[in-house]
């Protein structure tokens, strides 16, 4: 099997824990150096060991990006701790060495945790990853069959919505000009989306009862999900990258 799919076939609910541990960790680091460390290496780890659209990547990266330089703007503007030596003067605006120590921080941490987030995002399959919650954290049968079937039913939902706007469209309604007729004329829309939400509910629940679904929980899966060696040695990789990143922190601040 070819690295480059070890992210992807890692167990979802191994993964799950080490992306909030990553980021439990993260937060109890104020220097800049440890979250950038680690947002580079997340970056390796994901360019050698999955296959991640770069091109997607990058296009959400750009938000991301505007959101960090707006963490590092406010953070040199409204600073509460000013004390240190002042390394910019302009225009009578100072800037420390603290608050620009402070507003880095800030930065990398944004994004540290938008990569650890997209790389759990674009390597995880959301069924795998509910049913490894069901199987090794002991989610309930009931909530974790749901939230698939809810999941499952999004593309309906949109299509359905999609085809009502048009239908009103076709009828000349829904041509508001002022933004409160629109939001008062919202609810053409959502009322026959939850009606027909409700009568999908209703043939699910009936559909998994005629099927001997009870909501109790299982000891024999048709696929179960499990841990091996090579999710061991992932974690191992992710959290030696961590402490990596910590201590190398610690030393360069």
């Amino acid at each position: 099997m070819s690295s480059r799919t070890w992210l992807h076939d890692m167990n979802p609910a191994l993964k799950f824990i080490l992306v909030v541990i990553s980021m439990l960790t993260l937060a109890w680091f104020f220097n800049p150096w440890t979250p950038l460390i680690f947002f580079l290496g997340i970056v390796l780890l994901q360019f050698l060991f999955s296959r991640v659209n770069w091109k997607i990547w990058f296009l959400l990266m750009i938000p991301i990006g505007f959101t960090a330089i707006g963490y590092l703007w406010t953070t040199l503007l409204f600073a509460a701790d000013t004390t240190g030596n002042v390394i910019w003067v302009w225009r009578g605006f100072e800037v420390t060495d603290e608050q620009w120590k402070t507003a880095l921080s800030l930065t990398f941490r944004v994004f540290a945790f938008s990569s650890m987030s997209l790389l759990f995002a674009f390597t995880t399959d959301p069924v795998k990853f509910v049913m490894s919650l069901m199987q090794q954290l002991r989610l309930s049968p009931k909530l974790a069959y749901g939230v698939m079937v809810g999941y499952q039913f999004l593309p309906v939902v949109r299509e359905e919505f999609i085809l009502i706007r048009h239908a009103h469209r076709l009828r000349g309604i829904g041509k508001e000009k002022h933004a409160w007729q629109r939001l008062l004329g919202m609810r053409r829309l959502l009322i026959p989306l939850l009606a027909g939400a409700v009568r999908r509910a209703e043939r699910s629940a009936f559909a998994m009862e005629a099927r001997g679904f009870t909501g109790e929980r299982r000891t024999v899966y048709y696929e179960p999900i499990g841990i091996v060696g090579r999710d061991w040695l992932m974690t191992i990789v992710i959290i030696s990258l961590l402490t990596v990143s910590s201590i190398g922190g610690l030393l360069l601040s």
